[in-house]
C-alpha cells in the first residue's frame, strides 16, 4: 500500500514553494512518498531540482492532452488550473493521498492525516460551512476524476477555482482541525485563538497574493507572521538555494504580468524576517513530529485589549480600523510582545 502527499506547480515560483514544502515534510519524518503534479510553465532546471526531492514529478498539460480533461477545457476555459488540479486523482498508483499547495509549510510531522476518509479538510475562514483546498485528503480513482470532469462540465464552480468545485462535489466532507490548514495571517485576525492553540499548527497556509519567494516583500519585521516566513526561508537557503542551478532560475511572481520577469532572491535582508530559528538537522528529524521552537513562541502572542470586548467587536463586524484595531497598533504591541 502506497500512499503519498500530492502539491502542484505551475510556474517556477510555485516550483521553488514545492521544494520548500518537499523539504519541510521530510524534515519532519515522513514516511510516505512526495509527488507533484507540474505543467510546462515549470522550467527544466526547476523541474530537475523537483525530481531531487519529490519521488514522482508528473507534467501534466490539459492543452496538450487527447483525453477528457480537454474537453472539458474548451467547454469551461476559466478553470484551466482547477483541470489540471483534478489531475491528482488520476494518480491511482497510490491507495491514499493529502494534496497540499505548493504555498504550504509543515510545522510538525502530519503522516496521521492519512487515517481520514476521503474527503477531509480543514474549514475555511472566509466561510467556515465549506473547506479550504489549499490541503485535503483524498483517495486517486479514474472513476472519480471523469465524475468530477463532468461535474465541472455541467455544474462550473461557485468561485471560479477548485475550490467551489469540490465543496459542491464533496458536500458531505469530513472536518478536520485548523491546525492541518492553518492561514499564516490567522495570527493578526484570531489572535486570542491563536494565544491558546498556537503551539498545535500542523501546517501553516501562506493564503493571498504575495508568497514567501516574492523576497522583501512578504516579510513583516518582528511579527509571528514574519516568522513563519523567516521559517520558509531558513529551509530555502538551507535546503533550496544549495541545490538550485548557478543560472538562478527566473520565474513569474503570481502577482506580476508573465512579461515581468524577475530572479529569484538569494536572500532577504537581514532586517526583514525573524531567521532566529534552526532547521532540525537530519540527526534530529523523526516521525514524532519535532514541535518548531518558533510555534510555541508564536502561541504566546496576545492583545493588550478586553478579549471579551475585542471578540464581540469583531463578530459584531466593527473593528476600529483607525484606532486600537489599526494594522500599526497590533504589529506594534506584536513587536514589544516578542521583545520582553
Amino acid at each position: 500500500m502506497t500512499e503519498a502527499y500530492v502539491t502542484l506547480a505551475t510556474t517556477d515560483g510555485y516550483g521553488v514553494g514545492a521544494l520548500v514544502l518537499g523539504h519541510s515534510l521530510l524534515s519532519h519524518g515522513t514516511t510516505r512518498q512526495l509527488c507533484i503534479l507540474v505543467t510546462p510553465g515549470v522550467s527544466e532546471q526547476v523541474r530537475s531540482a523537483l525530481s531531487q526531492v519529490y519521488h514522482n514529478v508528473v507534467l501534466v498539460d490539459v492543452m496538450d492532452s487527447g483525453d477528457s480533461a480537454h474537453l472539458a477545457l474548451l467547454e469551461r476555459p476559466e478553470l484551466g488550473i482547477t483541470f489540471t488540479k483534478l489531475h491528482c486523482w488520476t494518480l491511482t498508483q497510490y491507495t491514499k493521498c493529502v494534496f497540499l499547495d505548493a504555498d504550504t509549510l509543515a510545522l510538525q510531522n502530519t503522516d496521521e492525516l492519512f487515517t481520514q476518509p476521503e474527503l477531509s479538510a480543514a474549514c475555511d475562514v472566509g466561510w467556515p460551512d465549506c473547506f479550504n483546498s489549499g490541503m485535503f485528503v483524498f483517495v486517486p480513482s479514474q472513476e472519480t476524476y471523469e465524475q468530477l470532469l463532468d461535474f465541472a462540465k455541467t455544474k462550473g464552480s461557485f468561485d471560479g477555482g477548485d475550490q467551489g468545485l469540490l465543496n459542491s462535489f464533496f458536500p458531505n466532507w469530513h472536518r478536520l482541525s485548523f491546525v492541518y490548514n492553518m492561514v499564516a495571517t490567522a495570527c493578526y485576525t484570531y489572535l486570542p485563538a491563536f494565544k491558546e492553540f498556537g503551539r498545535n499548527v500542523k501546517l501553516v497556509h501562506f493564503l493571498g497574493s504575495t508568497k514567501p519567494w516574492h523576497g522583501e516583500s512578504a516579510a513583516q519585521p518582528g511579527s509571528a507572521y514574519g516568522s513563519f516566513v523567516g521559517a520558509w526561508w531558513t529551509i530555502y537557503r538551507e535546503l533550496v538555494r544549495p541545490s538550485m542551478p548557478q543560472s538562478e532560475a527566473k520565474f513569474d511572481p503570481t502577482d506580476a504580468p508573465p512579461q515581468q520577469q524577475e530572479q529569484f532572491p538569494a536572500q532577504l535582508p537581514d532586517n526583514s524576517v525573524d531567521n532566529s530559528y534552526t532547521w532540525p538537522a537530519p540527526e534530529q528529524r523523526s516521525t514524532s513530529g519535532g514541535h518548531l521552537e518558533l510555534v510555541e513562541h508564536f502561541s504566546k502572542l496576545s492583545t493588550n485589549e478586553n478579549l471579551v470586548e475585542g471578540r464581540q467587536r469583531w463578530e459584531a463586524g466593527r473593528p476600529e480600523y483607525m484606532g486600537r484595531d489599526s494594522f500599526d497598533n497590533i504589529m506594534a504591541y506584536i513587536q514589544s510582545r516578542i521583545n520582553k
